[in-house]
């Protein structure tokens, strides 16, 4: 009798049969997914930590600097009194009175800290290999130009059907797409032809017979191709890889016989080019949604591969939400998909969310560099020196009384003394130690970080 009661029960809604360990028999792609951590992309972005720290300091000490010592020299040569920094840094990126401080101290080959021979006062400043790092990004920046310009033409298009966009929005993508800071005024006023500033501050594309035909050619699209051209077996597959992704799940990721159905199928799905205008199209029914939805993704996927180091954080995205075509709640939206995409949580006590291209990279590291990623790498490899091999006792003696400046006070800088200064094994450990750099701003700017963080 009870038996006959529990077959005629109904089936238990989704969420509850994944909670309760059922396995899921629908071959749909659930709505729902809990994300799966991926240590390759959580690794790049722990360095991703120093990295924004650095740039935030580096962007202060350019500010703080006088306009006289800027026209004097180089970024690196450039000093400021820490007073001034540790002010600024807690006032505008909210530090804590001794992280401004410590982060320097970690880091000696990227900032140098002495006492001024003239004023006395502790001064903080680039040491030439990171004024060399970044000369080298600037450069290799200005060397690819005219890729930025076919960069933006081809991010205009990815807003049909006017194929406009925010300069502000196109401003804080700006270092993910390899634009020079000015690039309103080096790319945009400067190719007359190619584009248009409108007076409500929007940039808009403007046809021009140059442009090459692969123009408006996703890169999924050509990646296809070229798979198709190496691996060519007639009879076997076409169908299949004709609108398929590039898919590899996170290590850990389960996947079931009915959810490699629904892959399958998903993967068969036909959908519009990203580039394609689809205003006019009829979405009554089940079918075209889920087209649309896949495009959507196409969509997100172009978009990260103009990007030049195929990543970017999910607030930027959504900042182009609408033109891509992607729904309100797009971290749910991209959960979907780990095959594809990638968000980790690293950064700024798990507020940034950063949205990896899977495909692009092969054990962190991106699978076809380009000059500004290999430049962006020098810097990187700087920060993740060992302190140890610096020559910290030069530096430390030169200090002489700026520790309690360093510091912000005698008790901060007995603090800081011991901390570094300590007993040999103490300050080993010490110096290997490394903070959670989270809590900075996240970019080179304040202002950018009021929309993004």
């Amino acid at each position: 009798m009870l038996r006959r009661v529990a077959a005629l029960r109904p089936a238990p809604p989704p969420w509850l049969a994944a909670a309760a360990g059922y396995a899921s028999k629908s071959t749909s792609l659930p709505q729902k997914q809990q994300r799966v951590r991926d240590h390759a992309f959580d690794g790049i972005m722990e360095v991703q930590k120093r990295v924004r720290r650095f740039v935030a300091l580096h962007s202060l000490i350019l500010y703080a600097a006088s306009p006289t010592a800027l026209a004097g020299g180089g970024a690196g040569a450039v000093s400021v009194p820490f007073s001034r920094l540790g002010a600024l840094a807690r006032r505008q990126l909210r530090l804590a009175p001794l992280d401004a401080g410590r982060f320097l101290l970690r880091h000696p080959h990227a900032f140098h800290l002495f006492l001024h021979p003239v004023h006395r006062v502790l001064h903080a400043r680039l040491t030439p290999r990171a004024a060399s790092a970044l000369r080298l990004e600037a450069d290799a920046i200005a060397a690819s130009l005219p890729g930025s310009v076919l960069r933006l033409r081809k991010l205009l298009l990815l807003a049909p059907p006017d194929h406009r966009l925010r300069l502000e929005h196109i401003r804080l993508l700006r270092r993910d797409l390899g634009l020079p800071d000015d690039f309103a005024e080096s790319i945009i006023q400067s190719h007359p032809d190619l584009f248009r500033l409108t007076p409500d501050h929007f940039v808009e594309f403007v046809p021009s017979p140059s442009d090459p035909p692969d123009l408006s050619v996703a890169a999924v699209e050509r990646a296809r191709e070229q798979h198709y051209r190496e691996h060519r077996n007639p009879g076997a597959g076409e169908e299949d890889a004709r609108f398929a992704f590039p898919t590899r799940f996170p290590p850990g990721f389960k996947i079931g016989k009915y959810f490699r159905i629904a892959v399958w199928k998903w993967q068969r799905l036909p959908y519009a080019s990203p580039y394609a205008d689809v205003s006019g199209h009829d979405l009554r029914s089940l079918e075209a949604r889920h087209r649309m939805e896949k495009r959507a993704v196409a969509a997100v996927h172009e978009l990260l591969s103009l990007t030049v180091e195929k990543r970017t954080t999910l607030e930027r995205l959504a900042l182009f939400r609408d033109a891509l075509g992607v729904p309100k709640k797009i971290k749910e939206f991209l959960l979907k998909y780990q095959g594809i995409f990638y968000i980790s949580t690293r950064g700024n006590q798990g507020k940034l969310h950063t949205v990896f291209l899977r495909e692009a990279y092969y054990k962190g590291e991106l699978v076809d560099p380009n000059e500004i990623y290999v430049a962006r790498r020098r810097l990187e490899e700087l920060l993740m020196l060992n302190p140890q091999k610096a020559n910290l006792d030069r530096m430390f003696t030169s200090m002489g009384r700026g520790w309690d400046e360093l510091g912000g006070g005698r008790r901060g800088g007995a603090e800081l003394r011991e901390e570094f200064l300590g007993d040999a094994g103490g300050r080993r450990g010490n110096a290997k130690t490394d903070g959670d750099y989270g809590g900075d701003s996240g970019d080179d700017s304040g202002v950018e970080s009021l929309y993004i963080e």
